[in-house]
């Protein structure tokens, strides 16, 4: 941790966070104004944006930590374009032109017609949303499991939380593909379990596309983390995890765009709510990275990637039958409760290497 980043106190790295706040509530009051022309109407629209932030936040705890674990190993001018062009592709990008894609391609018509569709007939847009439910499972259900695992199953990883699990992980990491494998299991599972016919396939083939995204993105940081020109090595390598955190923040925020739809069918409500959590999510990321909080908190880490793996495995679930997001979003946050509060019991009974951790 540096000392400019030590010197900086939390409510710094949220500056742009509570911006982003009175931007978004301001927007979300207008546009009740605008929608409703009553004082009731606009307070009830302020409100839906202020829960939906909230949403966005409890369900993304997990999603900032596991940024955090990539984004410590990248240039920070890297880490600065993912705070910035990040939060505009995961803005503008996937919660609103995500849901508009959906729509284009589930109802065959164009970009500007679905737009129309949104802001006029928002409960036939909310319809066609929930009907593309199951692929984005699947698809986002496979990708996030694939992360998951990818940590546990490494022959490098050192430290165990949950030691008889994951000692077992590391030990058969050195077995090419053997996580792939247990995610094509999983997937044939659960895909016995839907009806047959086109929901069967539909399941099926999502989870190929999530697990070929995944590896593709792999691959692409890959090659591009071995560029033979050093300085553009670094610039490379930086573009490769900004891809992956980009695919990743996408999968994550699948639950959270389509669970808003219990909240409001508008379009520009649900963007605005969840764009100022996703800000948060983005100031605590870079918060984590500077001061170095999954060192000093060696179980942090361990407890998102186990939300993530439980994550997955929900989202396989909701092709099946509904769970509440509060559910999703309390389930992750207690693990990485509970990951926190292992980590300061080992901290207090292990004084001298915490020190030499903070130093």
């Amino acid at each position: 941790m540096s000392a400019a980043s030590a010197k900086k106190s939390t409510l710094s790295y949220l500056t742009w966070a509570f911006v982003a706040t009175v931007v978004g509530l301001a927007l979300g009051a207008w546009l009740g104004w605008q929608m409703t022309g009553t004082v009731q109407g606009t307070a009830s629209i302020f409100f839906i944006v202020a829960v939906l932030a909230v949403l966005e936040i409890s369900l993304s705890f997990d999603n900032a930590i596991v940024n955090a674990n990539k984004l410590k190993t990248m240039d920070p001018v890297w880490q600065r374009r993912f705070l910035t062009w990040g939060i505009i592709i995961a803005v503008f990008g996937m919660r609103i032109v995500f849901p508009l894609l959906i729509v284009v391609i589930a109802a065959k018509i164009g970009p500007w017609a679905a737009i129309q569709m949104a802001a006029t007939d928002p409960d036939r847009y909310a319809a066609i949303m929930h009907d593309a439910h199951l692929p984005i499972a699947a698809f986002g259900g496979t990708f996030l499991m694939m992360v998951a695992l990818s940590y546990f199953f490494d022959e490098e990883k050192d430290i165990h939380w949950v030691h008889t699990i994951e000692s077992w992980a590391q030990r058969y990491a050195s077995i090419k593909g053997l996580e792939i494998a247990f995610v094509l299991v999983v997937a044939l599972a659960f895909s016995r379990l839907l009806p047959e016919g086109p929901m069967r396939s539909t399941f099926i083939i999502s989870c190929v596309y999530g697990l070929v995204t995944f590896l593709l993105v792999e691959v692409l940081g890959a090659f591009l983390d071995r560029s033979q020109d050093a300085t553009d090595a670094a610039v490379k390598g930086g573009l490769g995890a900004f891809l992956y955190l980009e695919v990743l923040d996408a999968s994550f925020s699948f639950d959270g765009v389509i669970g808003a739809f219990a909240l409001s069918q508008n379009l520009f409500i649900i963007a605005i709510g969840l764009g100022i959590g996703a800000m948060y999510v983005r100031s605590m990321t870079i918060m984590l990275v500077e001061r170095g909080t999954l060192t000093q908190y060696r179980y942090l880490e361990h407890g998102a990637f186990y939300a993530i793996l439980i994550l997955s495995v929900i989202m396989y679930v909701q092709t099946l039958t509904h769970i509440p997001e509060v559910i999703t979003g309390l389930g992750g946050a207690c693990l990485i409760g509970v990951a926190l509060w292992s980590s300061i019991r080992w901290n207090r009974a292990n004084p001298d290497h915490d020190a030499q951790t903070s130093d």
